[in-house]
């Protein structure tokens, strides 16, 4: 049913964010605590590790999408009031732009200015916005919204290489740390490749290469210093 469709440009901004924060988390807080564990480190500290990394982890994260979404918020707001202003001062010469968008799509020139004209009766500055600049006022960028579902989602997943320290014994705890944090990565990999519409294999093995690079380099600098300060 065509009013039923559902467009995934609609779920973009809290994807973004959920999805960033969950994949950060894993592989951020799983590097930490493998490079800790190459340094022969005790469970305790490998644990501390854990814990500091999703505490600033999720601090971090809120702090950075509310910072990038509020200047992406602030340039929206700033498109708005323009727009409004010139249409308050030249409200012709603006009808006269938004008939001309049309045209340029293929609607005849009469035609067009009688829609820019209708659309403009029932809203004016939703028209222009969306029409000129892309914007519709409901789709706004959140803030609170990003930094919040940034924070959750990074607090949730940083405990999933926590887990796999905590459930695993004690000679197996990078290889657990590894094992447990690449399948949530996987998983993660493909639901967002699914919710996205993009192939949900590729999407899985590019996060799952990301990750094993990245805990694999900390694994050798772990190793290096603790051999090195041993």
């Amino acid at each position: 049913m065509a009013g039923a469709k559902m467009h995934r440009s609609g779920r973009v901004g809290w994807l973004r964010a959920a999805v960033l924060g969950s994949d950060d988390a894993i592989v951020s807080t799983a590097s930490l605590m493998i490079g800790v564990a190459a340094a022969s480190a005790s469970k305790t500290a490998i644990l501390v590790a854990g814990v500091a990394g999703l505490v600033s982890g999720s601090m971090s994260m809120a702090v950075g999408e509310y910072v990038s979404v509020s200047s992406q918020r602030d340039a929206e707001q700033a498109d708005i009031g323009r727009e409004r202003k010139e249409l308050r001062e030249q409200p012709r010469a603006e009808l006269e732009e938004l008939a001309t968008f049309y045209v340029r799509r293929g609607v005849e020139r009469d035609l067009a200015m009688r829609v820019a004209k209708q659309l403009s009766a029932h809203d004016t500055l939703g028209a222009h916005l969306l029409d000129e600049l892309g914007i519709h006022q409901g789709d706004l960028s959140r803030p609170m919204q990003a930094a919040w579902i940034s924070a959750a989602s990074f607090a949730t997943f940083a405990t999933v290489p926590i887990a796999g320290l905590l459930l695993a014994p004690a000679a197996l705890r990078m290889p657990a740390i590894a094992v447990f944090s690449l399948l949530s990565l996987a998983v993660l990999g493909a639901f967002g490749g699914y919710l996205g519409g993009a192939p949900v294999v590729r999407a899985s093995l590019r996060v799952i290469l990301g990750g094993s690079l990245a805990m694999a380099v900390t694994a050798a600098i772990g190793h290096l210093l603790g051999v090195s300060l041993g």
